[in-house]
C-alpha cells in the first residue's frame, strides 16, 4: 500500500499493512524488539486485533532483522530510531500511533521525545535501562566473537554494546513524552524486569498509563489475548472510538 519503504541508507524495511476502517487516517506502526521481527506471534496477535477494531495497523521488521535488508550487526537501538523515522516519513498524511517491544520500546521513547509526529505511544516490556540490559544479558559474551542468546542468527557486535552504553537509559525521557502513552508489562518477566517501566512512569506526566498483566512473560506466551485488549481498548479510547 505505501510502495518500497527504505531507510536512510537504502535499507529496505519489510512490512506488513492490516486495514481497519476504510479511509481512517490513524495507524499504529508496530516495532519488534532485539533479535526479533514483525512477524513474531503477538505482533501479529496485536496488528490482527487492531484491524478488527477498525484500527489501521503496520507492523516492520527493523533494518537487518527478519526478512527486512541490511545486516543484524549494525542493528542499534540509534539505527532503529532512524528506521522508525523512514516508516513515518513513508506514512505522510496520517496519524501514527508508535508500539514497540522490549528495545523497539526505548526505540519509542527515543523517537517520541523528539518528533511531533508521534500521536500516542505504547511500551510493551519497554527496555529502558539500555546498558544495564547489556551487561545483565551479555556481560559474558565477547562482541565480534559470541552470539546472543547462543543464537547464531544474532552475533553480539561491538557497536551494539557501544549503543546500548552510550544511550545507558531512556529512563530521564519519561518526562519529555508530552502524549498518551501507556506501558504494558508482565509480571514474570525475566528479560525486560518490569522494574523498568515502573522507573521510568515516574517520571512521565499524568497522560501515562502502566498495566501489568499478572503470570505474563517477556513476550506475552500465555496472555497474548489480554495484552491485545488491554491496547485495543486503550488505543480505542485515544482515538474517540
Amino acid at each position: 500500500m505505501f510502495g518500497n519503504i527504505e531507510n536512510s541508507e537504502g535499507e529496505r524495511l519489510d512490512y506488513s499493512f492490516h486495514e481497519g476502517s476504510a479511509g481512517s487516517r490513524d495507524v499504529v506502526v508496530i516495532g519488534h524488539g532485539v533479535t526479533g521481527n514483525k512477524d513474531r506471534p503477538f505482533v501479529i496477535a496485536l496488528a490482527e486485533g487492531l484491524a478488527a477494531a477498525g484500527i489501521n495497523a503496520l507492523r516492520f521488521s527493523f533494518a537487518g532483522n527478519g526478512d527486512s535488508g541490511g545486516r543484524f550487526v549494525d542493528a542499534t537501538i540509534s539505527k532503529e530510531v532512524e528506521d522508525l523515522g523512514s516508516v513515518m516519513d513513508a506514512l505522510a498524511g496520517y496519524r501514527i500511533i508508535y508500539v514497540g517491544h522490549s528495545m523497539g520500546g526505548a526505540v519509542g521513547v527515543l523517537h517520541t521525545s523528539r518528533d511531533e509526529r508521534v500521536r500516542a505511544l505504547v511500551s510493551l516490556a519497554g527496555m529502558v535501562h539500555t546498558q544495564a540490559f547489556a551487561e545483565r544479558e551479555f556481560g559474558d559474551v565477547e562482541p565480534g566473537v559470541g552470539c546472543m542468546w547462543e543464537d547464531e542468527d544474532c552475533p553480539l557486535s561491538q557497536q551494539y554494546v557501544d549503543d546500548m552504553a552510550q544511550i545507558d537509559s531512556v529512563v530521564e525521557l519519561g518526562a519529555k513524552i508530552a502524549v498518551p502513552w501507556l506501558l504494558v508489562h508482565g509480571s514474570e518477566d525475566d528479560v525486560v524486569p518490569p522494574e523498568d517501566s515502573s522507573d521510568i512512569i515516574a517520571r512521565a506526566s499524568d497522560g501515562a498509563e502502566r498495566v501489568v498483566i499478572d503470570g505474563s512473560n517477556h513476550v506475552f506466551s500465555e496472555h497474548a489475548d489480554q495484552m491485545v485488549q488491554i491496547v485495543v481498548e486503550w488505543m480505542q479510547r485515544q482515538l474517540g472510538r
